[in-house]
């Protein structure tokens, strides 16, 4: 036997709609209540194999509420057997299209889920611009010293709107062979009774990677007043002297970000942060000479600070930290710094000379190299 099935919903009709041609009526295998459909089904039944036997019978089909209510007149009941399956499955396969998904497209409880969550920063993490400002600090501070003038108890002075630390300051180390770079300012009244070379004129505190801070006696080695610098020298193991990386003070750019380490107030190692601020600024140094070239940074800069490192980004130094400009006896945003071309000419020739030589300063050295 071959079969065929179609189905074409037409309209909706009453209980009371008549049989047509060879119409039967069939139930659905579940109640439906008052509900009524009314299908076109056309089916194609062959009980030979000769092809003009094929009909067409349009089926109508009523759900009632008691069931199968007839048969159709003239068909044999395996005719009609067959003519109500055929009926019955196109039926439900127009009147109930599948409404189901897979259970796993609900929730299957063998899925999971990830669960993708935004990155949390942990109580102790920092922000990488954070964490960049603290490794320069660390890899720097240990190059930073304190310096008190072993002729005064510290002290500030005051010379108008520049104030200046005498007595009581930083340093930076410079070489290996303990060679410490500051101003002239710190140690300017030792430095008044016009000690010889190799005097004791301060005492320095050196930071261990202990935090311990270890004192030193300061002998002078050289110093300039006209550039307000100075350079001491101090018998303290090699692993203690950590020599700070001197930079191109010609390449730096009003706004780039810069960093002062020093000890104001005598709170040793204390960091600020800020920017350039202007170029080529005179400075009147608490020498009473003024000093050409000067940076300016808003770095806060107090008293304490003087002697001590102006760091660029990269943490090489551009500076020593030399004066303040302010009326109130504390940081106003506006400090100066010795630039590093300047301190790379006059060290070297202190740590030679003990004095700047004239000559020097018309034919300066091609390299200057203080980690040796």
């Amino acid at each position: 036997m071959q079969m065929s099935a179609c189905t074409d919903f037409c309209s909706l009709q009453n209980s009371s709609s008549s049989f047509h041609g060879n119409g039967i009526v069939l139930p659905l295998p579940f109640s439906m209540g008052r509900r009524r459909f009314l299908s076109s089904i056309c089916i194609r039944s062959s009980f030979s194999t000769r092809e003009d036997e094929y009909a067409s019978l349009p089926i109508s089909v009523d759900i009632p509420r008691d069931g199968v209510q007839g048969l159709v007149e003239g068909a044999t009941p395996d005719m009609m057997k067959r003519r109500m399956l055929l009926a019955s499955i196109s039926v439900l396969l127009c009147c109930n299209p599948p409404r189901y998904m897979p259970a796993k497209a609900l929730g299957d409880p063998s899925m999971t889920l990830e669960q993708v969550t935004p990155p949390v920063i942990g109580p102790g993490a920092l922000f990488p611009t954070e964490e960049r400002v603290v490794r320069l600090f660390e890899g720097n501070t240990y190059s930073v010293v304190n310096i008190f003038d072993v002729t005064l108890r510290p002290q500030l002075k005051m010379t108008g709107v520049v104030e200046i630390p005498e007595g009581n300051g930083s340093g930076v180390i410079w070489d290996r062979q303990g060679h410490v770079v500051t101003n002239y300012h710190v140690i300017g009244n030792s430095l008044s009774r016009n000690p010889s070379p190799g005097q004791v004129v301060a005492r320095v505190n050196i930071l261990t990677s202990e935090g311990i801070q270890k004192n030193f006696e300061g002998r002078l080695i050289g110093a300039d007043r006209a550039k307000d610098l100075a350079v001491l020298q101090v018998e303290a193991p090699e692993d203690l002297l950590k020599p700070t990386k001197l930079g191109e003070s010609s390449s730096v750019r009003v706004g780039q970000q810069c960093l002062a380490i020093g000890n104001p107030f005598g709170f040793d190692h204390t960091l600020t942060v800020g920017v350039i601020s202007g170029l080529n600024r005179d400075i009147f140094s608490q020498t009473g000479v003024t000093i050409s070239g000067g940076i300016q940074t808003d770095a806060a800069i107090n008293p304490g600070n003087s002697g001590g490192p102006l760091l660029d980004s990269k943490g090489n130094l551009i500076g020593i930290n030399t004066a303040i400009f302010t009326q109130t006896g504390t940081s106003a945003g506006v400090g100066f710094a010795i630039p590093s071309s300047t301190v790379a000419k006059i060290v070297p020739q202190l740590i030679k000379f003990g004095k700047v030589s004239i000559t020097f300063l018309f034919f300066p050295p091609i390299i200057v190299d203080n980690c040796m």
